[in-house]
Parts: C-alpha cells; sequence; structure tokens
C-alpha cells in the first residue's frame, strides 16, 4: 500500500439534516465544511469536521429528500470515536442539550482509559475518549 493513503471521511445516512448538523456542530464543536444539494438525485451532502478535507478526516452526511423512517442501523457499523478534553463536562453539556447518554463517562472494561457513548439523532453511537 502506498503511504500516502488516506482515510478521507466516513459517511452516515441522516432522516433530518437541519438536526444532524447541529448535533455535530454545535453540540460537538465540528465545523461545517461544505453542503451541496443534488436535485436531480434528490439529496444533500454535507461534510462535517474538526479541520479541513485536505488533512483531516471528517464525517460525509447524507440526506436523501422525503425519507421519512428511520434507516436501519445494522449490526456490521459500531461507532464513531471523538477525543474530547473533559469528558464529564462534555456529558454534562450534551445531557442537558436533550442527547441520549448511552453509557456514563468511566473507564473501560478491563482498562483505564475513560470513555462515554452517546447517540447522535439518527442513534449512531459516538464514542468519547477523554484525551489531556
Amino acid at each position: 500500500m502506498s503511504p500516502s493513503y488516506r482515510l478521507l471521511h466516513a459517511m452516515v445516512r441522516v432522516r433530518d439534516l437541519e438536526k444532524s448538523l447541529d448535533f455535530y456542530t454545535r453540540l460537538l464543536g465540528m465545523r461545517l465544511l461544505r453542503r451541496t444539494d443534488y436535485p436531480d438525485g434528490k439529496f444533500t451532502l454535507a461534510f462535517v469536521g474538526y479541520g479541513d478535507e485536505d488533512s483531516n478526516t471528517v464525517i460525509e452526511l447524507t440526506h436523501n429528500w422525503g425519507r421519512e423512517e428511520a434507516y436501519a442501523l445494522g449490526e456490521g457499523f459500531g461507532h464513531l470515536a471523538l477525543g474530547v478534553p473533559e469528558i464529564h463536562r462534555a456529558c454534562a453539556v450534551l445531557a442537558e442539550a436533550g442527547v441520549k447518554i448511552v453509557r456514563p463517562p468511566g473507564p473501560m472494561k478491563h482498562g483505564k482509559t475513560v470513555i462515554a457513548f452517546v447517540e447522535d439523532p439518527d442513534g449512531y453511537k459516538i464514542e468519547l475518549i477523554e484525551r489531556g
């Protein structure tokens, strides 16, 4: 494999793009990097992340227009992981905003790393990992 290979983005399908953008930008602190509507295909792509796509991996939020029913999340997908400096504070802010805390902050099983799990508006799991 080439050392110039790099993971560019992970894609998740979302039902309510505005609700998802609010979650990832306002609540998780990412920036909306770009957003494009595709009227002929009846979908919108929005890319969010913590830095420029040229040097950072980002998340592609795909919104298929007119979709009312929830997506089946499947059993193959696990979660996205984010490093956070103060995990207890981050979870408190998220809980106050109505975000579901699936696993409260605490040491991971069989380890010392402090983690928590939350859900985005579509039920995708986001692991928070405390980083100094």
